[in-house]
């Protein structure tokens, strides 16, 4: 079972809560978002496992299972071109739950006109598959978010 933590402190909107079609239709693919606090801090990794794509915005991590979490922070944040990013990793690399990943500021986010809101998805995985997928309430970084069996 893969637990997958929560990358970012905040208050847990489930997809639906992503001000984006694409993440809250779920074509990415299922899992929950968190609307994270407002101040300066650091997104960690889901999952213990390889580091196989990293971008200021976005990272994935793939488990010993190839169970891929695809951590997205913000919408639309990709035009941003890295700017109030970050990156305390690298790709290739392993790391373990729970490690910082990524340096950003949500406010920072906001008062540019985007959401911060983060997606946390279960790649090449149904909605069906996962277990005890939270959808509301407040969230620690590091609390579980979802199982994958």
């Amino acid at each position: 079972m893969t637990r997958v933590l929560s990358p970012v402190s905040g208050r847990v909107v489930g997809l639906a809560g992503v001000p984006d079609p694409v993440f809250a239709q779920a074509m990415v693919g299922p899992g929950t978002a968190v609307d994270p606090v407002r101040a300066p801090g650091e997104a960690i990794a889901p999952v213990n496992g390889t580091l196989v794509k990293l971008h200021p915005h976005a990272y994935v991590v793939v488990d010993e299972r190839g169970h891929g979490v695809l951590v997205h922070l913000g919408v639309d944040t990709v035009h941003l071109k890295g700017e109030g990013f970050e990156l305390l990793a690298a790709e290739g690399e392993e790391v373990t739950a729970g490690r910082p990943l990524v340096r950003w500021n949500p406010a920072r986010i906001e008062a540019g006109g985007r959401s911060p809101v983060t997606a946390v998805v279960a790649l090449d995985a149904t909605a069906e598959a996962l277990v005890d997928v939270r959808e509301s309430g407040e969230v620690e970084k590091g609390a579980e978010l979802f199982s994958w069996p």
